[in-house]
């Protein structure tokens, strides 16, 4: 149980492809536990994933409740080798991520997605969902792959923007 260094760009760890899950045992379920301490610890995250934080495996932890715009979603929760089935439509959203503090940027994503994935149980899951939770699921699922979002923003000059620090 720790709180974990989050890997920023240009981490080469980031651009790494992450290996499937063959069985859940104590590593699987301490990088879990040290997902979900270091999300709670940034305070403002909605999602994690292990590359995030050094460990090249397929498990994301998501949780679209901490978003108080986001009314319908699933909950929090721990997917392991998590694949998406089916989309359909293209939304854009501006996007940010703890591995890339100082910016943020327009992102093209599916509007609606069906995934599976197995939770920490080791149970085969599968919903769909749209909107935010759906967005926040393809997110973490790149970083799984090797892809942040600044690598799916068409351009740059117009679609990426310093991301504001706001004093209180």
């Amino acid at each position: 149980m720790a709180i974990r260094e989050v890997l920023t760009y240009p981490n080469p760890k980031l651009k790494e492809i992450s290996e499937e899950v063959l069985k859940i045992d104590d590593y699987v379920r301490s990088v879990i536990t040290d997902l979900k301490d270091t999300m709670e610890d940034a305070g403002h995250s909605v999602g994690i994933a292990a590359p995030q934080i050094g460990e090249l495996i397929r498990v994301i932890v998501v949780d679209p409740s901490k978003n108080p715009k986001c009314k319908e979603h699933h909950g929090p929760n721990v997917m392991i080798n998590p694949e998406i089935i089916k989309w359909e439509g293209l939304t854009q959203f501006r996007e940010g991520c703890m591995s890339v503090p100082d910016y943020t940027g327009n992102v093209t994503r599916a509007e609606k997605i069906l995934v599976q994935f197995l939770d920490e149980n080791g149970e085969q899951k599968v919903f769909e969902t749209e909107g935010f939770e759906a967005i926040l699921i393809q997110h973490e699922i790149d970083h799984l792959d090797g892809v942040l979002f600044i690598d799916r923003i068409i351009s740059k000059r117009t679609d990426l923007f310093k991301r504001k620090n706001y004093k209180k």
